[in-house]
């Protein structure tokens, strides 16, 4: 197949639609397809050196007051790109600018399209300005509307699409590495450096981002003897360093430097409550760590309550004190729970999941065949 994976953010980029994008890529090469990505410009020339396959980079902005989020700017290279490839089919990751262009183009062109669900765009409009809510759901109705088939990332994402309008629907997750995330890379000289006192390391991997509510690790800081990593950047962090001033910020890790971080904690925790599905749970569940997270969206799914982590209600901080607390007062339940979380993930592979999209993808275009007939 010749796939265009049309997304809103490609690596150098560091959030959940790039890694998915390069991982499905990386997948379609490995099988024996020819993907082509188009994505937003970024500020570094090569920046895609180590890509799977060829990359259209679209002229971008930064978005105001976020620069590490970029924004396509209006361009003909997206239609001109999925021509010039031949595509068979249309792959549009988190669409919402980029992404409606290329719907655009794949229905004058009469391509099919799969439109993946990844953001909770409407959570953030909330978030960030406190309205446009019924504007991000009516400019995500449009776009998922056209396409032959949604993919939406949990369950909670699946109710949410469905409760505005949104059909063609079919749950497809994500996959975790979990040859590089795992136990075994707990690091004794790393857990020194970070805990010199032999405390309980509770950490966050991720964005530091007003929608990521990080500020609610402040309820984990009070529990004795604990010692909070943050481990991400973000707009907020200058903020963030004030208001958990006790807290060990290591910055944006990758790979598996971010592997070994992972497998050195006591108890993960996440804290935003607007995630469609949130990889890094599965990450830490690779890792044998035991997580606490909001009982709101991709978590829901992810966390088995009581076996695998704990689940809080969302924004509350003395619950995730209650929780971490409670971890911390018994080795032998993180333990448990670590080697449960391990054991639930270890067939979500990328490779399980990518023969999944695939899966899909032969679907639609086997249902574009019988219409057409």
């Amino acid at each position: 197949m010749r796939v265009v994976i049309v997304t809103e953010s490609f690596p150098p980029d560091v959030n959940g639609v790039a890694h998915c994008a390069l991982q499905t890529a990386r997948h379609l090469v490995r099988r024996g397809h020819t993907p082509l990505v188009i994505a937003p410009a970024v500020a570094d020339p090569a920046a895609d050196a180590d890509a799977p396959c060829a990359v259209v980079r679209v002229p971008s902005l930064p978005l105001p007051g976020y620069p590490q989020v970029r924004v396509a700017l209006p361009s003909r290279r997206v239609a001109a790109a999925i021509a010039a490839h031949r595509a068979d089919l249309v792959h549009l990751a988190g669409p919402f600018v980029l992404g409606v262009r290329g719907m655009t183009a794949a229905t004058r062109l009469g391509i099919p399209a799969v439109a993946v669900y990844q953001t909770d765009l409407a959570g953030y409009a909330r978030t960030y300005v406190g309205t446009g809510e019924g504007a991000a759901w009516r400019r995500l109705r449009a776009v998922h509307g056209a396409a032959d088939r949604t993919l939406a990332p949990s369950s909670a994402a699946v109710r949410d699409l469905e409760s505005h309008g949104i059909g063609r629907i079919r749950l497809w997750g994500r996959g975790v590495d979990t040859a590089r995330f795992r136990p075994e890379l707990r690091d004794d000289t790393l857990r020194a450096e970070l805990a010199p006192h032999g405390e309980l390391l509770v950490g966050y991997v991720g964005r530091l981002a007003p929608e990521k509510r990080v500020d609610l690790l402040a309820g984990a800081g009070r529990v004795p003897g604990v010692r909070l990593v943050v481990v991400g950047d973000g707009p907020s962090g200058p903020t963030l360093r004030g208001a958990l001033p006790d807290a060990r910020f290591l910055g944006r890790r990758t790979g598996d430097d971010l592997a070994r971080i992972f497998a050195s904690l006591d108890v993960f925790v996440h804290t935003g409550p607007f995630e469609t599905f949130c990889q890094t749970v599965q990450e830490a569940m690779a890792s044998g760590v035991p997580v606490v997270a909001p009982a709101a969206g991709g978590p829901l799914d992810l966390v088995d309550h009581g076996r695998t982590g704990l689940l809080v209600p969302p924004g509350e901080p003395e619950a995730l004190h209650e929780a971490v607390a409670s971890l911390a007062a018994s080795p032998a339940l993180r333990a448990a729970y670590g080697r449960a979380g391990r054991a639930t993930v270890e067939g979500r592979t990328w490779e399980a999941l990518g023969d999944e999209l695939i899966g899909h993808y032969r679907e639609v275009l086997r249902e574009r065949t019988v219409v057409a007939a």
